[in-house]
């Protein structure tokens, strides 16, 4: 890795046009002119993700690859909770002058990575000095095969709710690496990876919004406890029923090692990335056979308020400013 800085802003730009293509369908006009010219539908998706060093991620255990495939990943992940197709993104980046330059390029790389496997053009940002590693994304998109965004706000009460991937495992990751560093890897590799590398859900976002029963849906981000009251809107509420073996094993294991209740520690959990949505009772068989690891996690009720197990649930995830 090189470990000299950048010495200019100039060969800082060079980095980023080693990895990331200047042309695209998608882009008339692509980087290095005061505005980028794009090709876009008539409905586009828009969403903007900050990604922070020290309140998002640590450079002890997030490789630069890593830091730099989340902070693109948390981006997609909101287009995939409107069933949407990601169509290009733009990058605001800051950081200390004295950031080795090998650094930077490792970063680069893992995000470039993931953009290339969307066929997702970087179409411009900035790059400025601070204290900290700071990556803004700007993503967007278009609807999917069937023609349409998925919001939030369509359930209502009596529906089935459901999720498509792991709760509580990214969280049981991040616990992992703040207790035993990178060497968490070792004993727990499926939470770590969780943690430090998302998996996007795309093709079963657009899949879920091609399906009409379907009423909502959103990326969980900062756990299922926090998530949902923004999912159903004031006026609802909901009964979670988990079984605690429909849980990854090693969010069992982390919560019994703790002493803590699995279930409650995998719905408070943040960062799972994974999606959650809303059907009639009905229609959830449907929904079932044709998205893949869907699995269903209670169902919507009159009146605001979550429950888990039939107790009340007051326990809430993750919030920048509580």
């Amino acid at each position: 890795m090189n470990s000299r800085p950048f010495a200019s802003e100039d060969h800082f730009l060079a980095a980023i046009s080693e990895r990331f293509p200047n042309t695209h369908p998608h882009m008339l006009l692509g980087r290095g002119d005061d505005c980028a010219v794009l090709a876009c539908p008539e409905a586009v998706a828009l969403t903007t993700d900050l990604f922070i060093e020290d309140v998002h991620f640590r450079r002890a255990y997030f490789s630069p690859e890593d830091a730099g495939y989340k902070a693109l990943a948390v981006n997609v992940s909101d287009m995939a909770g409107m069933g949407g197709e990601p169509l290009g993104f733009s990058l605001g980046l800051a950081g200390p002058p004295d950031t080795p330059a090998g650094y930077w390029e490792r970063m680069l790389d893992g995000m470039a990575g993931l953009a290339a496997s969307l066929n997702m053009p970087l179409v411009g940002g900035d790059l400025n000095a601070c204290a900290k590693i700071v990556l803004s994304i700007t993503l967007w998109g278009k609807a999917g095969p069937c023609g349409k965004f998925i919001p939030r706000g369509g359930a209502q009460p009596g529906d089935a709710l459901f999720v498509v991937g792991d709760v509580g495992l990214a969280a049981c990751g991040l616990e992992a690496l703040e207790r035993f560093g990178p060497d968490a890897a070792k004993d727990w590799p499926e939470a770590v990876a969780a943690h430090l590398r998302p998996g996007v859900k795309i093709a079963e976002g657009t899949r879920l919004a091609g399906i009409g029963r379907v009423r909502g849906l959103m990326d969980v981000s900062d756990g299922l406890a926090r998530d949902l009251p923004r999912f159903l809107g004031p006026d609802l509420g909901a009964e979670l029923a988990i079984d605690p073996d429909t849980l990854h094993p090693e969010v069992l294991r982390m919560a019994e090692a703790a002493g803590r209740d699995p279930v409650e520690a995998a719905v408070v959990g943040g960062e799972d990335y994974c999606l959650l949505g809303a059907c009639p009772r009905d229609g959830f068989l449907e929904v079932y056979s044709r998205v893949p690891g869907v699995w269903a996690v209670g169902e919507v009720t009159q009146g605001g308020g979550l429950s888990l197990g039939g107790k009340t649930l007051t326990a809430r995830g993750f919030d920048h400013f509580g």
